[in-house]
């Protein structure tokens, strides 16, 4: 690739990335601020919990729309504008009188910004050829960790300092700024826009498939069990540890430390170890923590554990994404939105389910129960793609 194509290439990975920043902030956001959401508006922070529940929801309903949007529209045209959009969810968050108009401005920002990480990961499908397109995921996912970290952070920060509204003001102002810079872009080249085929007709071209149906079955419940589990990290660590908002945020968000860590080095982990250990070792890895969270005797163990639930989860999650980005090449951006639409309404049944469960068993009983299921999950994605790749293997040359 010529110098010049390079460095626009690179700016628009960047722009991209700095999009699902955003775009994970904003899910992660409100993890951390259950307890002063519970507070202010006085109830439990189960109940508070629909706030999580209301973006997921909304993010995995509108890959519905936002997937056959890009592959007929154009993909990075799709994400420039979903991004200005989302300003106004986060806006509407940070002045919500309620806890209902605050469940709606949530799943409003949740509807919008559900356009950002699947649409790039699907325009990076397009544009890079798949022996190298692990290594520009992984890049892409560092602002997305990154997000993971900062948004739970922040949010922490903010609601033990300014009140937990400046964390949505804040987003609303990166939500602007990238939105911006997105649509200024010179070069905003879609790989395969295709206006053509009809919604119904991608729908059916990826749903026919049965390895594609077996992935978004995997993903929804790797969402169930990991994100049902960890979004009650922080009030747990806050309640029973008496720490800071700010405190149990900073630690959660070491998940997202434990995942970057993974991005950085994602080229020879997958070299060294093939998707099918990676599975097995990642999913191994979190039960491992989840326990370590069930039993933890101090939050400095917590703290360790978060740092080994990102290591893992973002082994076997790239994983599945990488896997995901070559569903269905006829209808990428279809493919690949389907498959965030069962992970994020994957997460939004956990944490429904999750939120029952804190409140009738407790959150050690609750991380038990998931770290019980996430091996279960890694072991049969593993054996999926090692017959998989025995069969590729065997078939005549």
């Amino acid at each position: 690739m010529p110098s010049a194509d390079r460095q626009s290439f690179d700016r628009d990975i960047l722009l991209l990335s700095c999009a699902a920043f955003a775009s994970a902030m904003a899910l992660r956001l409100c993890d951390p601020i259950l307890p002063a959401l519970a507070r202010d508006f006085g109830t439990s922070v189960g109940n508070a919990a629909i706030v999580v529940t209301a973006a997921s929801v909304a993010y995995g309903i509108c890959q519905l729309i936002f997937g056959p949007l890009g592959d007929r529209f154009g993909k990075f045209r799709v994400i420039a504008w979903a991004t200005l959009a989302s300003t106004a969810g986060a806006i509407a968050s940070a002045l919500s009188p309620s806890l209902e108009v605050l469940t709606l401005a949530r799943s409003v920002n949740g509807a919008t910004t559900a356009a950002l990480i699947p649409l790039a990961m699907a325009w990076i499908g397009d544009v890079v050829a798949f022996e190298h397109r692990q290594a520009t995921l992984a890049k892409f996912m560092s602002g997305q960790v990154i997000g993971l970290v900062g948004g739970q952070a922040i949010a922490g920060f903010c609601a033990d300092h300014f009140g937990w509204r400046w964390a949505f003001a804040l987003l609303g102002a990166i939500y602007l700024v990238v939105g911006s810079l997105l649509l200024a872009s010179p070069r905003r080249r879609d790989g395969h826009a295709n206006a053509a085929a009809s919604t119904v007709a991608r729908m059916r071209l990826v749903l026919g498939d049965s390895h594609a149906r077996f992935i978004l079955a995997t993903v929804f419940c790797e969402a169930l069990a990991v994100f049902g589990a960890i979004a009650f990290i922080p009030a747990h660590l806050h309640q029973r540890f008496g720490i800071s908002l700010f405190h149990a945020g900073a630690i959660t968000a070491a998940i997202g430390l434990g995942g970057l860590g993974y991005t950085l080095f994602a080229r020879r982990w997958v070299r060294l170890m093939g998707p099918v250990r990676l599975a097995g070792a990642g999913s191994a890895m979190v039960s491992a923590a989840l326990a370590l969270v069930a039993s933890a005797i101090s939050w400095q163990w917590d703290l360790l554990a978060c740092l080994a639930i990102g290591l893992g989860f973002y082994q076997l999650h790239n994983t599945l994404q990488t896997l995901a980005t070559q569903m269905t090449p006829a209808a990428r951006g279809t493919a690949v939105s389907l498959f965030a639409s069962s992970f994020f309404l994957g997460q939004a049944v956990g944490v429904t389910v999750g939120a029952d469960l804190l409140d009738r068993i407790g959150a050690q009983w609750l991380f038990g129960l998931a770290a019980l299921l996430v091996p279960l999950i890694g072991s049969i994605l593993a054996r999926n793609l090692y017959l998989h790749a025995r069969i590729r293997n065997s078939s005549p040359k």
